[in-house]
């Protein structure tokens, strides 16, 4: 047995008949089978995100004459290039692998290719005892090792492996990894290219959020990043317009000069700028890239919009979520990219159910560009009038129209976005320029949302804008024509949000403050138990410290649905915490009750005595 050994890990890759036939493999497979290099950026291959489960558990996986139908159907569109998730779990990918080559078998003319995706997780992942500065070393192991297996068996059909989705970026609480656990597998697996053990033709790279890459917050702007960077064969960005209609909404609501249009006028211009918002993130990722390793191609590993939403995408929401508005966004993606020299994944081929197990409305089961009985959403409706799928099934079912083909009853699904000065700003932009993040505050009055009754003497404001974080979509937050602070608490099994201190990774300096006082005014017609306070240090390096009192009716302080004053001393909030490094100047975490009703608060600030 040939043993393969790296730093901290180790396991045996295959037997010497293996390696024969591997070898065989790699000497002949490239007469039947296209390049990377062809393949990526080419609009002739078109690419999409793929997974086949028609159950509401991944624990039944799409049989291989499923996927072979699917398969089929994403053949009919063009798509030449799939993107899987995982290697050795749930029994999807082996599936989907054994049913291209079957239907390459069938027709040698049949292409399909694959960006195989190794889900990457952190030590302890989804339990509360999450290490996010180490790995898993097991599931990550299994992972790597089954993609090398996979990429020696399937050389002519695997043709990038993608070591992680989404694995970065820290808004992924449950598992998310530093860059230096990517970098580790992306150097193994560069290592057994070089040493012939992998198809020389086979691309290495990682699939995550622009962020995480290096296109926004500094925070990100980390050594092993960089490395990471110079690792990869590509970049392989994500961008969601859709889901920042609802977190970051700066490009989505109607302004002033549109409220006087139709409101096809109205979604069109909004599609158009989600559109461009994408596009702003690709290049400014990109740029950063191009810094670091000048000939790096950056493609797109996931965009996509959802057509159905129960909650913050939806009718009470961002409005975000339909078929037209779906059709909108992949046509402008389709035609940027194509134009561009730029391969992007759509997100996704089929409707998933299991996504959201719990709400059959939740827009994570409702991002494919088919249903999933296999109807074609708006976005194809000009492809089945060609007949481009005439023959074709899936579920025993023909390929036909969502709504029956009925556009005047898809229409009345489709809602306007809000009114720009409805959804009102995420981010208080209020802040004193004249100090550097990191300085100790000097004054003695500290104000987080200004005061509408009165000014203070030696008084000052944010050293950087704070951004309305609601913590993975869990309530929602936002600032009123009122000048209020209100927070519709959330309805799941947990919520959470904060004002955070926009310091490129560096906190408040607040330390002058350690004995002063926490001042606000407050209503609220919630149930909830929350804590309520301020935090230090960094969640993605562990040093987060949540610094607070809890509010409820069976509490010390109280919510009560008419406006009241409460004074808090530092001492009392503070966790015995260094008061210099303050990351969130204010936040509200829900403990339970969780009723998603209201919290309003206003003159928030900090005083020294």
């Amino acid at each position: 047995m040939t043993c393969l050994k790296i730093e901290k890990y180790s396991f045996n890759l295959f037997s010497g008949a293996l390696l024969l036939l591997f070898l065989t493999q790699c000497h002949s497979y490239q007469e039947h089978s296209k390049s990377t290099a062809e393949i990526l950026g080419n609009p002739a291959y078109g690419a999409i995100s793929y997974g086949g489960y028609r159950h509401n558990t991944r624990a039944i996986p799409p049989s291989i004459e499923e996927i072979k139908e699917d398969m089929k159907i994403l053949a009919a569109m063009k798509i030449k290039l799939i993107r899987t998730y995982n290697t050795q779990l749930f029994g999807e990918t082996i599936n989907i692998l054994e049913g291209i080559k079957s239907l390459k078998k069938e027709d040698p003319n049949f292409e399909m290719y694959v960006m195989l995706g190794a889900w990457i997780e952190c030590e302890g992942a989804y339990t509360p005892t999450a290490n996010h500065q180490a790995g898993n070393i097991d599931q990550n192991t299994a992972e790597i090792k089954e993609a090398v297996k996979l990429a020696q068996g399937y050389p002519d059909i695997i043709k990038i492996i993608a070591v992680g989705n989404e694995a970065m970026v820290h808004w992924a609480t449950s598992y998310y990894v530093n860059p230096k656990e990517i970098l580790y597998w992306v150097n193994y697996l560069q290592t057994l290219k070089k040493d012939h053990q992998l198809p020389p033709d086979l691309w290495i790279t990682s699939s995550d959020n622009f962020e995480s890459w290096g296109g926004g917050n500094k925070a990100y702007h980390q050594e092993d990043l960089i490395a990471l960077i110079k690792a990869v064969d590509f970049v392989s960005i994500h961008t969601y317009p859709f889901h920042d209609s609802f977190y970051n909404p700066s490009f989505w609501g109607i302004p002033a000069n549109e409220v006087s249009l139709t409101t096809n006028e109205q979604i069109i211009a909004a599609m158009q700028r989600a559109s461009q918002y994408a596009q702003q993130q690709y290049y400014q990722t990109t740029a950063y890239i191009k810094k670091i390793a000048p000939g790096t191609q950056v493609h797109i590993g996931e965009t996509g919009w959802a057509t159905m939403a129960a909650s913050s995408y939806g009718k009470n929401g961002s409005q975000a979520a339909d078929e037209w508005k779906q059709k909108l966004y992949y046509q402008q993606i389709k035609t940027w990219t194509n134009t561009s020299g730029i391969t992007s994944f759509f997100f996704e081929a089929f409707d998933e159910q299991w996504k959201d197990q719990a709400n059959e409305r939740g827009s994570e089961n409702h991002f494919g560009l088919f249903t999933l009985n296999g109807e074609a959403k708006h976005a194809l409706w000009d492809l089945v009038d060609d007949g481009v799928f005439d023959g074709l099934y899936r579920s025993g079912q023909p390929i036909t129209k969502t709504y029956h083909g009925a556009l005047d009853q898809l229409i009345k699904d489709v809602l306007p976005p809000p009114l720009k000065s409805e959804i009102g700003p995420l981010v208080i932009s209020t802040v004193n320029k004249n100090y550097l993040i990191g300085e100790p505050i000097r004054e003695e009055t500290y104000v987080i949302l200004k005061d509408s009754i009165r000014s203070f003497e030696h008084m000052t404001y944010p050293s950087a804008p704070l951004k309305l974080n609601a913590w993975e979509g869990s309530c929602t937050i936002k600032i009123t024509q009122e000048g209020l602070l209100l927070v519709h608490t959330g309805k799941n099994t947990w919520w959470g949000t904060g004002l955070e201190i926009q310091g490129a990774g560096k906190g408040e300096n607040l330390s002058l403050f350690d004995q002063g006082y926490l001042h606000f005014d407050m209503k609220g017609d919630t149930h909830s138990l929350f804590n309520l306070g301020f935090q230090t240090g960094s969640y993605s390096d562990g040093s987060q410290v949540n610094n607070f009192i809890t509010i409820g009716p069976d509490q010390t302080y109280k919510l009560h649905e008419t406006w009241q004053k409460y004074k808090i001393s530092i001492r009392l909030l503070n966790k015995n915490t260094p008061l210099n490094d303050v990351t969130s100047v204010f936040y509200l975490m829900g403990i339970n009750q969780f009723d998603g009703k209201s919290i309003y608060l206003k003159n928030i600030y900090l005083t020294q005595k």
